[in-house]
């Protein structure tokens, strides 16, 4: 549940901390003080898309934290997605005046996308104008596929409708470019059959100029490395022959000096190095041939790179690469132009958005008769006795993205009248009442620890908002319900009571206070509420009897 609400220079709330306990809490106040601006700083934690404007004037930032307690579900999503899991959430939100938004959870950088994940474990809100989005269709299938616990096969569905519409889509885009593919198609397999033949392989390129280098200057290179070994051994005055004759006539010397050693300790890995010097130019001697055939066949297989690499405009080190990237071009046109293939594609597509579909709807209509059934029981209790409510599902000639059929809600207001639907029947009265049971089955089906009320008693009053205050107060004894109105019979029947007011700051400006009430200023809030500009003995007598009730 919601224990903590911090605000700072959201609107025209200057500072504000609040404290939260379980039960039925309400908000109310004069219109115009910003009742409805807590839930909007509320919604804000819980990654609501936010502008500059939420800054209260001449300030650089609004920040809002919202902390929670947490239930199993909520631990299973921090651990999921590394957040720190303590025994509170903390969820905050932090707005500039330039409009940048940042957004954390338990003091660690999160997204809004993960911000609205948690928070929609954590809080269900139920707005003011909910009665209004009654009159759409899509609103109509999201409240019965939410109420009904279907969101995720809907999804499902969804996903499969546009699986199908893909592949349908590349149907009509391969019948559409057939020439263009085949030509392309065409190019393509002729650009490869040169490369088959032409095979080149990965780095052939710097091995054959590498092994045209050897070959060009074999003559060169033999008559080189002939030379040095002559100077190094094979000559009278070779180099071998004088250092060894210095090392013997350096060790005549060390004999009588010994401190010469040293000059003789160098001299003998220079002729040990110069020895394997020879050797290894005498292996390489023997390596060396001159090949005029070999040098024809490499100088050929250079030009028929050069060749393709002209042809193909191509850098000729890359032809091998682009000759696997053809092959690749290739049979992805091959695949696109298989006609054949994309419609058995599209066929099993379909299939499987039917199977899913059709699922869906029998999962639907086990649950309209339940919803029916309980929001026309509401129905008797906000002064519509006799009236009657229905799901009726009603089939689409096509397939759709949201299934085979329309959600649509239907009402009767009085006994023997059939239902049509809402939209063309119900009053402003009616369907803020009608919304209002609807909101109350949903809130009563669902998981989510902490509901918003957020002036959803709009349009009714007398004893329909009594039984109003009475329902909400039945849920505030499983959860935390948490209810902005202007109702004092809704009012009267809260566990806990905040006032929220306007004045002046210091400087003039407009700021929003919100305060929490005893049973003395309860008194006097549920009477100003009755009453009108002047609260009299009369309204507080009646206050008092609500109170207590």
């Amino acid at each position: 549940m919601l224990r903590h609400l911090s605000i700072r220079d959201f609107v025209i709330v200057a500072r504000l901390d609040l404290e939260f306990d379980a039960g039925f809490t309400v908000f109310s106040g004069e219109t115009g003080a910003g009742k409805s601006i807590l839930i909007d700083a509320l919604a804000l934690a819980l990654g609501e898309r936010a502008d500059a404007s939420v800054v209260r004037a001449g300030c650089q930032r609004a920040d809002i934290t919202a902390e929670f307690t947490p239930h199993d579900r909520v631990a299973q999503w921090l651990d999921v997605h590394a957040f720190d899991a303590d025994d509170s959430v903390m969820l905050r939100r932090v707005i500039d005046a330039n409009g940048r938004s940042r957004a954390f959870i338990n003091g660690t950088s999160a997204t809004l996308s993960q911000l609205r994940e948690l928070g929609e474990m954590l809080v269900d809100v139920h707005g003011q104008h909910a009665h209004q989005l009654l009159m759409r269709p899509d609103a109509q299938r999201e409240l019965f596929d939410t109420h009904a616990g279907l969101a995720a096969e809907a999804a499902v569905v969804a996903r499969g409708w546009r699986a199908w519409r893909d592949a349908l889509q590349k149907i009509e885009a391969a019948q559409v470019h057939e020439r263009e593919l085949q030509l392309e198609r065409e190019k393509l397999a002729w650009q490869l059959a040169e490369l088959d033949k032409l095979a080149p392989q990965p780095g052939e390129w710097d091995e054959v100029n590498a092994e045209h280098g050897r070959l060009t200057h074999s003559a060169s290179l033999i008559r080189g490395v002939q030379g040095a070994l002559l100077a190094i051994s094979e000559s009278d005055d070779a180099l071998l022959r004088q250092l060894g004759g210095v090392i013997s006539k350096v060790r005549q010397l060390a004999s009588i000096d010994p401190t010469l050693n040293d000059v003789l300790a160098a001299l003998d890995p220079a002729e040990i190095q110069l020895r394997e010097a020879g050797y290894s130019l005498s292996h390489y001697a023997q390596r060396l041939e001159l090949d005029p055939e070999r040098l024809a066949q490499v100088e050929a297989r250079l030009d028929a790179l050069h060749t393709a690499a002209r042809k193909f405009r191509l850098p000729p080190d890359t032809l091998h690469d682009e000759h696997m990237a053809r092959r690749e071009q290739l049979a992805a046109l091959d695949a696109a132009a298989d006609l054949s293939a994309l419609e058995n594609a599209a066929e099993r597509a379909k299939q499987t958005y039917l199977a899913d579909a059709r699922a869906l709807s029998e999962a639907r209509a086990q649950a309209a008769g339940a919803l029916g059934a309980a929001v026309t029981a509401a129905m008797q209790e906000l002064s519509m006795a006799g009236g009657s409510f229905d799901v009726t599902l009603v089939p689409l000639a096509e397939g759709g993205p949201h299934g085979l059929e329309q959600i649509e809600f239907r009402v009767a207001g009085h006994p023997g009248v059939p239902p049509r639907p809402l939209a063309k029947v119900a009053s402003g009265g009616e369907l803020a009442r009608i919304s209002l049971a609807l909101a109350v089955i949903a809130s009563a089906a669902s998981l989510t620890p902490t509901l918003i009320f957020d002036e959803v008693d709009t349009g009714i009053g007398g004893g329909v908002a009594e039984v109003v205050g009475r329902l909400l107060h039945q849920l505030g004894r499983d959860r935390q319900v948490l209810c902005v109105t202007h109702l004092p019979q809704v009012a009267a029947r809260g566990d806990h009571h905040f006032q929220v007011a306007k004045g002046l700051d210091a400087a003039g400006g407009t700021v929003s206070t919100v305060t929490p009430l005893d049973r003395a200023s309860r008194v006097e809030e549920v009477a100003r509420m009755l009453g009108g500009l002047e609260i009299t003995a009369t309204t507080r007598k009646h206050a008092k009897e609500m109170l207590a009730a």
